[in-house]
């Protein structure tokens, strides 16, 4: 025991009788020769000078302890109490069923047990990959519907519904995909205690998946890393991204999605603080991250956002959930136990909010997003992530499951015909932006299309026929070593608009793939080393660009054209007639290719003025006044 020490006190613990008053102190609690403090939590100061040096010397040798209260007066710790972070509801999904085959029950231990073949894992996944390229929810094509009706819908907010509602019709034939960008494939599965494999489900999932991706007429996006710094695409569209739990229960329950890369693209993460829990502060931040989204995903969105997570990524993965409507059926309320839960109130204001933010269904609107989830969950006390992910216009995912029943899966629509109106687009709205397209011809020099551009205004709808060259990443790249090695720019990019896109496979008998645009933003570094060199004059893409791209047209005398975002099976079976291959064969869906297109829909997005239609703000914000364009738009 140290000299002086407390005889009923050992090391971590407070005495049961603290002092009472200042000046009396207990000389068995003993005191630190340093500060002249209590060593055991009184605050009675040490006035006697008197220390010896070997006091001294062993007071400072002795570990120092925090004080403490009495443990009668530490908050008492509540009785243990479990509860799953996001409490599921009852599930209401229909579903078709698949095969009843690869699935069988036994008995052992007093227990009923669900056994899974491989083969049952397979088909399941082969068939949801099918399903989910080509079909939608009943649910998403009503709210596509729904811009369609409604009189306060800008006439590009309908021109875009109708177009994404045309593509939905076209793709459920079964032959073309609803958009190029086929997505890396994602299966989230909880398998219950009483269900049994082989081992192997991601190998026998991931079987399911290739097949998927090799029979249909999809693209093959996933790019090996053969060193840190080179790449080559794997050809079959895997690895696919598996994640396996272990839960209770009886079935074996899936998400299965195709995640593109222009919504994966804007899943992001803020670390926040607790100044941001108030619903001012919350809206304020709100406004200002959802503009920064931008059009590049292809909206109308389904927007998620999850404030709080025990920890980053698990917020993000939530948002990402969310996003997909997973979660839609957890509790709508909190408590004590610190589950998440969804905030409906919170979600329908931040559903106001992105109407009247002015970008609407990609060209200008209120329909920026179809609908909003907001998720609470527990936070660490000094964390904060704020995480906001979307689902875009190709919302591609489908739950399933696996019982004694058989396998099943989400019942898509498969006649999104019912949804279409019966008036054309030419009666969809009295809004000047929805009157007859101005044609362009592709076909004449360039010098021609760029004096033709120049007379409109951005935001005016074309109507494109003609020539244009593809070219996305890989291609611009290798183009780029040309010019700073000193040679002369292609010379198809200067005689031809440029459209940054990348087919998928083309089915027999057709002129193309789904061939819908790619993300503009990511040539942005490309454009003013191109345009002074002669090439890309004339630029067609989905999403916003950066300043450096509005510079470079008025500086060059450039254009760049806004396609709409989404509907790549309508442009493959209606607008694209003809494919061929220019330059690098080798790179697959990266080459550069020359198509020839009719009524090829665009908007002029950028001018040679310097003009920027997502640069001009929205009238009477809501919140605050952040213009369009926010860091990372691009």
């Amino acid at each position: 025991m140290f000299p002086g020490a407390h005889p009923e006190t050992t090391p971590g613990t407070a005495p049961e009788t603290p002092p009472r008053d200042r000046g009396q102190h207990p000389e068995s609690h003993g005191r630190d020769p340093g500060d002249g403090r209590c060593r055991v939590g009184c605050r009675v100061s040490l006035t006697s000078p008197e220390r010896s040096a070997r006091e001294v010397l062993l007071w400072r040798a002795l570990p120092r302890r925090r004080s403490r209260l009495p443990s009668e007066e530490w908050p008492k710790m509540p009785e243990f109490a479990y509860t799953d972070l996001l409490p599921m509801g009852e599930d209401s999904t229909p579903y078709r069923l698949v095969t009843s085959e690869g699935v069988s029950t036994f008995q052992a231990d007093g227990r009923t047990f669900l056994k899974v073949e491989p083969e049952a894992l397979r088909k399941l996944a082969e068939e949801a990959i099918h399903d989910i390229q080509h079909y939608l929810r009943p649910a998403h094509l009503a709210q596509l519907r729904r811009i369609i009706d409604d009189p306060g819908a800008s006439g590009n907010d309908k021109f875009v519904a109708l177009d994404l509602l045309k593509n939905a019709n076209i793709a459920a034939a079964g032959v073309l995909p609803m958009c190029q960008d086929t997505g890396t494939a994602i299966v989230m599965g909880k398998r219950g205690q009483n269900v049994l494999t082989a081992g192997g489900d991601e190998e026998a999932l991931s079987r399911g998946i290739y097949d998927a991706y090799q029979n249909l007429n999809l693209r093959y996006s996933q790019m090996a890393p053969v060193t840190m710094w080179d790449e080559k695409n794997t050809g079959s569209n895997l690895p696919a991204q598996i994640e396996l739990y272990a839960t209770d229960g009886d079935a074996y329950k899936f998400l299965i999605m195709a995640k593109g890369g222009g919504s994966a693209n804007k899943s992001f993460l803020y670390q926040e603080t607790k100044a941001v829990l108030n619903e001012a502060s919350m809206m304020k931040f709100l406004e200002e991250k959802i503009r920064s989204l931008g059009t590049a995903a292809c909206p109308p969105y389904h927007l998620a956002i999850v404030v709080g997570g025990t920890s980053a990524e698990y917020a993000l993965k939530t948002a990402k959930y969310a996003s997909a409507h997973y979660l839609d059926e957890i509790p709508g309320e909190g408590s004590e136990l610190g589950h998440g839960f969804r905030d409906q109130d919170l979600e329908q204001k931040v559903f106001e909010l992105t109407q009247q933010i002015g970008i609407g269904a990609q060209f200008g609107g209120k329909y920026f997003c179809h609908d909003v989830r907001v998720v609470r969950l527990p936070r660490h006390g000094a964390s904060c992530p704020v995480a906001i992910a979307v689902s875009c216009s190709a919302d591609r995912q489908a739950t399933a499951k696996i019982t004694a029943e058989g396998v099943f899966l989400e019942q898509l629509e498969t006649d999104p015909a019912r949804f279409l109106p019966e008036t054309t687009d030419e009666h969809l709205s009295e809004d000047a932006a929805s009157e007859d397209a101005v044609k362009i011809d592709l076909g004449r020099p360039m010098d021609e299309i760029l004096a033709e551009l120049t007379k409109h205004p951005v935001k005016t709808r074309l109507s494109l026929t003609g020539p244009l060259v593809v070219a996305r990443d890989i291609a611009h790249a290798k183009i780029k070593e040309r010019l700073d090695a000193g040679e002369e720019m292609p010379q198809y990019l200067k005689d031809h608009p440029v459209y940054y896109a990348g087919p998928a496979k083309t089915p027999e008998g057709y002129a193309s793939g789904s061939f819908g645009p790619t993300t503009a933003g990511r040539m942005d570094s490309y454009v003013e080393q191109f345009q002074a060199a002669g090439g890309s004059k004339v630029m067609l893409a989905k999403g916003n660009r950066s300043q450096q791209v509005t510079n470079a047209c008025g500086t060059h005398g450039g254009f760049y054209l806004g396609s709409i975002g989404g509907p790549a099976a309508r442009l493959a079976q209606d607008c694209i007639k003809k494919v061929e291959v220019v330059e690098y064969e080798e790179l697959g869906m990266e080459a550069v290719w020359k198509i020839e297109v009719e009524d090829f829909p665009a908007f002029v997005v950028v001018d040679d003025k310097g003009n920027d239609f997502f640069q001009v703000p929205a009238a009477e914000p809501t919140f605050t006044s952040i213009p369009v364009r926010g860091p990372g738009l691009a």
